[in-house]
């Protein structure tokens, strides 16, 4: 049945809401509705054409222009014209200090620890305002081509966007007038626009291998009946076609024996060189050499020589297919279609790669550009209520867990669990009369949180002054569908409790994406040997601590001898606990152990007959 609105003011009809899908992408952005035919199309207004380049130009009167328009002011006034802002997203200045010669524009390096800020003229942007005015741009255009209001929308992000990446996305919706109802995966949008899997009776495993301007990432899905589930995903959210061009720029200096630094400060010639090396990427669709000047220099090319430059970054995509093939324990004959998302899978190098490496041919008939931002409007759809046949459950790329004693990851949400999900666990105080908890949550694979990336730090405050171990504290995790954690610590005794929702101050760097699970996998028995040992020694601090405390309490009780035996064994457990030895520790703290039970054995004995004094038992 299908749902009607109605005006309880006026008793007329009111027009269904449309909500639009919208691909916020690194180059080019793009923004899809679902037709009177039931079928997703990408907008056109006014013969603009779909693509909208992810460009903003502040001119010197205020004036701001986004799109096509600014993109013309992308060499003649390259210090006002922003692009690529997707990569900044958040970001800190010390995550992009390694590229920040790549951006044209002035990034500010003041706090390499807080979101990047972009100077133009004598105003400060941040990357959120910046998206806001593309996705300001794409709302403005679906307004007029479709002559209707259009207040909601569902965003695409690459499926590895950290929470500080997808926060910042939503955030830019709002900014936009935007009430953003979803935060989708790209590869699960691009899934739905293929169609695969959307007949009941068919069980197919996909992966979607999506590589665009800024970033790559690929995700194997499963579909059967109608439920679209990803199973695992990898990928590197610095990884893209800007990075070919920027090899080819590379390339050519050397060729012409320029000066990077000299070439860099020169922002408009920096720019030109930029923008020829993105068109000679694309003329190697259809031609072998390009062979063109800029001034004095030469920019030739062939595409033999293309494809070697470029060949250790396509090489790290593919590394990534199979660590997703390893994450869904899978093996590539099981893998029935390969999908390819994105610009730049339109290299020839990166489709027979990938075409090689799965051993099947791949799927490109549908325009990469536009493949995101249709699979957008079809869960657009979805959400509107208007499909019950398609389920999607998203998967969390990493891990997420608290500091626990001793400086170990307790985790809560394993990495590839379904999203939305939830988790929970309970702990207690590890010292008499705690009143305060410290609550560290980071995110990452490694069992050290040292090694792992610290989302966010709260107290829970109050909680009764009990003995060790008498307080009972749930910790609380719940990762909604847009991949935003939100964490509880409540202490059931006294119902004091804390509520967090993490937006971190900063993003994942490049190289910590591609290395957390890497390392994860490296160094694996290293860090169990690590956990066990801290472990160990967290046990034997804790055995030191009631010892030396029963001792203080109960001393009465106990003989010279008695004492004197369990003060050398005491000392003993802590010289253990300073050898790195795990076997040493886990044998003194049982010799300990048994040493100090007939102790309090003897005093739970002296309590009862004390209890017991003066009573008669009938």
């Amino acid at each position: 049945m299908a749902k009607v609105s109605i005006n309880l003011a006026t008793g007329s009809l009111q027009k269904e809401e449309i909500i639009v899908g919208i691909d916020l992408g690194t180059t080019n952005s793009l923004v899809a509705f679902i037709n009177p035919d039931k079928n997703p199309q990408v907008i056109n207004d006014a013969g603009k054409g779909v693509l909208v380049p992810s460009v903003v130009h502040f001119g010197t009167t205020g004036d701001v222009l986004v799109g096509n328009e600014a993109k013309e002011f992308l060499i003649t006034d390259p210090q006002n014209t922003i692009f690529s802002v997707k990569r900044l997203l958040g970001r800190s200045y010390h995550d992009i200090e390694n590229y920040k010669d790549f951006f044209s524009y002035k990034v500010i390096d003041d706090d390499t620890e807080s979101l990047v800020k972009i100077k133009v003229g004598d105003k400060f942007y941040t990357p959120i305002e910046l998206s806001a005015l593309i996705l300001k741009e794409l709302k403005a255009r679906a307004e007029h081509a479709l002559k209707t209001p259009v207040n909601r929308a569902v965003i695409t992000v690459p499926a590895y966007f950290n929470d500080s990446q997808r926060q910042a996305t939503r955030d830019a919706g709002k900014l936009a007038g935007l009430d953003v109802l979803r935060i989708v995966n790209e590869p699960t949008a691009a899934s739905l626009a293929y169609g695969i899997g959307l007949n009941p009776e068919e069980t197919k495993t996909i992966a979607v291998y999506d590589l665009g301007g800024g970033t790559f990432d690929v995700s194997i899905l499963q579909i059967q009946n109608g439920i679209f589930e990803v199973l695992s995903t990898n990928g590197d959210t610095f990884l893209g076609g800007d990075d070919f061009d920027r090899i080819i720029v590379d390339y050519w200096i050397e060729k012409n024996q320029l000066e990077k630094a000299e070439v860099l400060t020169n922002t408009e010639l920096a720019q030109q060189l930029r923008l020829k090396a993105e068109e000679a990427k694309k003329a190697f669709a259809h031609q072998s050499l390009v062979n063109e000047k800029i001034g004095d220099i030469w920019c030739t090319l062939d595409r033999t020589t293309f494809e070697e430059l470029i060949l250790p970054k396509v090489q790290q995509t593919i590394t990534s297919c199979q660590n997703a093939l390893n994450d869904a324990k899978l093996t590539i004959n099981q893998i029935d279609e390969v999908v390819m998302v994105g610009g730049s899978t339109r290299t020839a190098l990166v489709k027979r790669m990938v075409a090689e490496f799965f051993g099947r041919p791949v799927h490109d008939d549908v325009n990469p550009d536009e493949v995101v931002a249709l699979g957008a409007a079809i869960q657009a759809d979805i959400l509107a209520g208007n499909r019950k046949d398609i389920l999607l459950l998203d998967v969390t790329p990493l891990s997420l867990g608290i500091e626990t004693m001793g400086g170990l990851m307790d985790v809560i949400i394993p990495r590839n669990s379904k999203v939305p999900t939830k988790g929970g666990r309970q702990y207690t105080t590890s010292i008499d009369g705690q009143v305060n908890m410290k609550i560290a949550v980071y995110q990452g694979e490694r069992d050290l949180i040292k090694e792992n990336r610290k989302l966010a730090e709260f107290d829970l405050k109050g909680i009764p002054a009990m003995p060790a171990g008498f307080p009972k504290v749930d910790i609380n995790f719940l990762l909604n569908a847009d991949g935003i954690l939100t964490i509880q610590a409540i202490e059931l005794r006294s119902g004091v409790k804390q509520q967090v929702e993490v937006k971190p101050t900063y993003g994942i760097t490049d190289e910590q994406v591609e290395q957390m699970l890497m390392d994860s996998i490296t160094h694996a028995k290293e860090d169990v040997s690590q956990r066990m040992l801290i472990e160990a020694r967290t046990e034997g601090e804790q055995m030191v601590y009631t010892v030396e405390r029963f001792m203080q309490k109960h001393a009465a009780y106990l003989s010279i001898t008695e004492i004197s035996d369990t003060t050398k064994l005491v000392s003993k457990l802590k010289e253990a606990l300073t050898s790195g030895d795990k076997d040493l520790i886990l044998k003194t703290i049982d010799e300990v152990n048994e040493f100090t039970r007939p102790f309090a054995e003897r005093l739970m004995d002296q309590a009862i007959a004390t209890a017991m004094k003066g009573k008669s038992i009938e």
